[in-house]
């Protein structure tokens, strides 16, 4: 029956293990959501940081959600994703949180970068003062080039299933897998720019971060300050580092799933899944041990959780 489901050992191993990141991620995102949402309510206020932190739990609690969904019904039951609609909306709704969570984590980047960096540059001192303001419009940007994206991607998908069904029916679905990549190209090249784009204000941001915390250790060093405020200036580099490097391995695997030829070789498909389901919940939970806030939160859990057993 076309409805039955056809899984091997890989495709179990695959969805067993995307699940658990996936939820992992959910979880640890939506956290995030609840915690700045109640504080919302209550202060009927957020400051520019927690704007930031708001969207970008959102498509990434969403981005994981959609793309669960579409892995694992593409590898336990494809028909019942590949239909009119079904297909084409998870798509959409994939590329854009997707877009929408590389474009903020920029932003948030970039955000840290202009406020913690200490460079005397007329331009940079005009940033450092407008910054606040520039928030929502950085965020509109972000969300409008991801709807855009989004846009073009449901489109793509639904090209792409009308040509399957028309080759189906034709019997040369082998035939036509070439002129699939060439009416895949702009789409490729459209995530890609995005992706570049994306990737480099995260890096030109961590770098000038890194030497401005660079330069001033170095004053301290000159000037004998105290060695407590040295060591948050080394944890502050380590941290930017660590996500440095975590961006750029999601970036390195991000371009690698735009490659049709990689997703035809288990191994590689499946360590690509497996960092980019994982990137989305380890960096939010890095964002939240940063944050006095939602740490506070976070180890108020267990205290609770305490408190009802004993309570029984």
């Amino acid at each position: 029956s076309p409805q039955q489901s056809n899984v091997t050992s890989y495709g179990a191993t695959t969805v067993a293990i995307i699940s658990l990141e996936a939820f992992a991620g959910m979880w640890i995102n939506a956290f995030i959501l609840c915690v700045l949402c109640i504080g919302w309510v209550k202060k009927k206020t957020l400051n520019s940081n927690e704007k930031i932190l708001l969207p970008l739990a959102c498509s990434r609690f969403w981005y994981l959600c959609f793309s669960w969904v579409y892995c694992s019904l593409s590898i336990t039951y494809p028909n019942y994703l590949y239909v009119q609609l079904t297909f084409q909306l998870t798509i959409f709704f994939q590329s854009f949180f997707n877009c929408s969570n590389l474009w903020v984590s920029a932003c948030l980047c970039v955000f840290y970068c202009i406020k913690i960096a200490n460079f005397r540059k007329r331009f940079f001192i005009y940033l450092k003062v407008k910054i606040d303001r520039m928030v929502s419009c950085l965020l509109l940007a972000s969300l409008l080039s991801a709807l855009a994206i989004g846009i073009i991607a449901y489109d793509m998908a639904d090209t792409k299933l009308h040509n399957n069904h028309n080759s189906t029916r034709q019997g040369i679905l082998s035939k036509l897998s070439g002129k699939m990549d060439e009416n895949f190209f702009q789409l490729y090249f459209i995530y890609g720019f995005g992706f570049v784009t994306s990737f480099t204000a995260v890096m030109c941001s961590a770098l000038l971060l890194l030497f401005s915390l660079w330069r001033h250790k170095c004053k301290m060093q000159a000037n004998s300050m105290n060695s407590l405020s040295m060591d948050a200036h080394i944890k502050a580099m380590k941290s930017i580092l660590s996500f440095l490097l975590m961006y750029s391995i999601n970036f390195l695997f991000l371009m690698l799933s735009l490659i049709p030829s990689t997703k035809e070789e288990n191994y590689k498909a499946f360590l690509s899944l497996l960092f980019l389901y994982a990137f989305p919940g380890v960096h939010s939970l890095i964002l939240i041990f940063s944050n006095p806030k939602l740490e506070k939160a976070l180890l108020r859990i267990p205290s609770c959780v305490k408190c009802k057993v004993c309570m029984r």
